[in-house]
């Protein structure tokens, strides 16, 4: 009687292995299909020489800076921001085509699925910034930093972008398709308009002002400008002297709120 030889067991990657294997599978798909990826790295881009236009000659800004000063490190953090519908429309299409569930079955941790997402979105985060920081130095824009400050500056821009995240995932799994997050798409806007990257909040009726200073963009745009070597808008007031401390309290805060709905539904996959 011959004995025929089991098959090997197959070993699980760990959990960082089987996050960057997912993560790599989400970076070649960026091959298939370039237009919506690099449409999304140029559109701050876009939106940054509309306001530039629009704008641009008609603020009454202090002798020897130009808007383009305030403009584009205030950008810098909207992009962390647009990168949210990004998330959130790749993690309801996977869910509403099967493939999270597909990934469930496969011989991996859970987590690394979720975390597969989080690096791939990161490094398209990463190629963002660079693009737009590209352009504001085409442009004119010249920071006055240090190599520190700039790394910190970059630090709090990659911390927004991880607590917009995990929003991004826990309401594209929540989602019961992919259209029905189309309204991420159109709130994003009201976020980043009302803040003070593109005009300075003392313009705005108080109530209106306040609001647009305890924006979480606000907190990581007016410190970037900092560290970048911007002075902030001339009517920053109290309020824009806690921009650094809100800067690392709101993503904290997001991500308290949003990783343990991201794991819920994530594990629930209700559709």
């Amino acid at each position: 009687m011959t004995l025929t030889p089991s098959a090997p067991a197959v070993t699980p990657p760990g959990l960082l292995g089987g996050a960057v294997v997912l993560a790599g599978r989400t970076v070649t798909g960026w091959r298939a299909q370039p237009g919506p990826v690099v449409t999304t790295w140029l559109f701050p881009v876009v939106v940054t020489a509309m306001f530039l236009s629009l704008l641009g000659g008609a603020l009454d800004l202090p002798d020897g800076v130009g808007y383009v000063d305030f403009l584009v490190p205030g950008m810098l953090a909207v992009t962390m921001l647009f990168g949210l519908e990004t998330t959130t429309l790749a993690a309801a299409a996977d869910a509403s085509r099967g493939i999270t569930d597909r990934f469930r079955s496969l011989p991996i941790h859970a987590p690394s699925i979720v975390l597969g997402r989080c690096l791939a979105d990161l490094l398209g985060s990463f190629v963002g910034l660079a693009v737009m920081v590209s352009f504001g130095l085409a442009i004119g824009w010249r920071p006055d930093t240090t190599p520190a400050a700039a790394l910190l500056a970059l630090g709090l821009l990659l911390l927004l972008r991880v607590s917009l995240l995990w929003a991004g995932i826990a309401i594209g799994y929540a989602a019961t398709s992919v259209e029905s997050v189309a309204y991420v798409q159109i709130l994003v806007w009201p976020v980043a308009l009302l803040s003070s990257v593109f005009v300075d909040p003392a313009t705005m009726p108080a109530w209106l002002g306040t609001i647009a200073q305890l924006n979480p963009v606000s907190a990581t745009a007016s410190t970037v400008r900092e560290l970048l070597g911007t002075t902030g808008w001339p009517g920053g007031g109290a309020l824009a002297q806690l921009a650094p401390v809100l800067a690392v309290v709101w993503p904290l805060v997001l991500s308290a709120a949003f990783l343990p709905l991201a794991a819920r539904t994530f594990r629930s996959g209700a559709r």
